[in-house]
């Protein structure tokens, strides 16, 4: 599609029954803005200049819609009057030329790529106006599609319905496809006649069949309209956003052992013959390569995970966390800020920060590194084919070499040369008998007794 599209999503929506103050369509599904996911199906059918009419909050809305795309305009509707009203709040963009225009709601983060697509495919094959609706058996409270002759003549809103309109199952969808030379036109003869007292932009359907216009309609599943209003709705969209992650994820070759107990972000990235057990959690900024087991119970964000790799059960790989081939991070493990080479073993009760461990290297249960002193953070480097025994602290910033050696239940504070053994504990003393004065002189005390 070769053609200029631009897109108008409509985000003024206050959201009041969100209950929240941040604003309705920054709310996320998949860890993205419901704004995003709109944006992104824009997009993916070639409309890269797009226009973001909002009401209060301008800028937060404006900063969570810009790192998706480049060309974006932000335009304020200072009263709200109705969806037409928000449309020519963008005026201005509209009047510069261009082919296509595709209209959608902020809130409505469900539309598929190939229901826009289809839509501007009707216009480049004559189509003026494209209306995108869906059929249900629970009409109540949705547009009307009404047709004369297999035409589409009007969308009547519930409340302006007659009861004859009323029992048609054939709802509005929202979103709209028009030829750009003509919408202005159609928008600047809208007049507010309707229960709500609004300018309705459904209504350009009946100016635009009253006009001659080749009007159609493209219908979709309902699922792609559904529109979020409460922290109920969120949910739902919720389970069905992750519903369709992990049917194409398992299509493309990645096993899901509990498909309902794994939950994905918008950008999670997993290669084929990646087997992840249930109960995981993939945070934004996920990438999995092909090979690598997810064990159960994981939290992972931020993270590389390379070929092979094995994770958990029960670890935690937070931003930074960057695993290469066949890494094992094994049970209550956490990784930060950390490069992990080849072959490297961290498996129990571990946590690893601001690190970087070379390839082959062992990390004993219960090691720490200190990368914190209460205002910076530090760096461990830990050198290839090293072994660091259990229940060890090592005290950034410091180095330990290739080969090196640290003993269990060492805290170490000073650099290791390459194939160095290093104790950093206390000598051990046994004083005969005084466990049991210990125990004495407790029992004395809780008794409420001198010692």
């Amino acid at each position: 599609m070769s053609e200029t599209c631009l897109s108008v999503i409509l985000a003024a929506g206050e959201g009041t029954r969100m209950k929240s103050a941040v604003p309705k369509v920054l709310h996320k599904i998949g860890g993205l803005p419901l704004v995003c996911h709109v944006v992104r199906a824009m997009q993916a059918v070639s409309s890269r200049k797009m226009i973001v009419v909002v009401g209060s909050e301008a800028e937060i809305v404006a900063a969570a819609v810009r790192p998706f795309v480049a060309d974006v305009a932000i335009v304020e509707q200072k009263k709200r009057l109705g969806t037409a009203h928000a449309v020519l709040a963008a005026r201005e963009e509209l009047q510069k030329s261009v082919d296509d225009v595709l209209i959608a709601f902020g809130d409505t983060p469900l539309i598929e790529e190939t229901a826009l697509a289809d839509a501007r495919k009707a216009l480049k094959n004559g189509a003026d106006i494209v209306a995108m609706g869906f059929r249900t058996n629970k009409p109540m409270g949705y547009g009307r599609l009404v047709e004369k002759g297999g035409q589409l003549i009007a969308i009547v809103e519930e409340k302006d319905a007659n009861e004859a309109q009323k029992k048609i199952t054939f709802c509005n969808g929202g979103l709209m496809a028009i030829k750009g030379k003509h919408l202005l036109s159609l928008l600047d003869k809208v007049k507010y006649h309707n229960a709500n007292r609004e300018y309705y932009l459904t209504d350009i359907i009946p100016i635009g069949a009253a006009e001659g216009l080749d009007i159609r309609v493209i219908e979709a599943p309902e699922d792609n309209f559904i529109g979020i209003n409460t922290r109920a709705q969120l949910a739902d969209a919720e389970v069905i956003w992750q519903n369709r992650k992990r049917q194409a994820l398992m299509l493309a070759g990645v096993t899901l052992q509990a498909p309902e107990t794994v939950f994905f972000s918008y950008d999670t990235e997993i290669a084929d013959d990646v087997l992840i057990e249930p109960y995981v959690f993939f945070g934004p900024g996920v990438k999995v390569a092909i090979g690598a087991i997810i064990h159960a119970f994981s939290h992972i964000e931020g993270a590389i995970i390379g070929e092979n790799a094995e994770i958990g059960p029960y670890a935690r790989l937070r931003f930074g966390a960057h695993l290469k081939t066949g890494v094992k991070v094994g049970n209550f493990c956490e990784i930060k800020k950390t490069e992990i080479g080849t072959g490297a073993k961290i498996n129990h009760l571990t946590y690893i920060g601001d690190a970087e461990i070379g390839a082959y290297s062992n990390i004993g249960a219960g090691t720490i590194t200190c990368n914190y002193d209460g205002y910076n953070k530090w760096k461990t480097a830990i050198g290839e084919r090293a072994f660091i025994g259990s229940n060890s602290s090592l005290v950034a910033p410091i180095s330990i070499g290739n080969g090196a050696y640290v003993a269990s239940g060492s805290v170490i504070t000073e650099n290791i040369a390459d194939d160095a053994l290093a104790f950093g504990r206390a000598r051990q003393v046994n004083k005969s008998g005084q466990a049991k004065i210990l125990r004495e002189h407790c029992t004395l005390i809780k008794q409420g007794k001198k010692a």
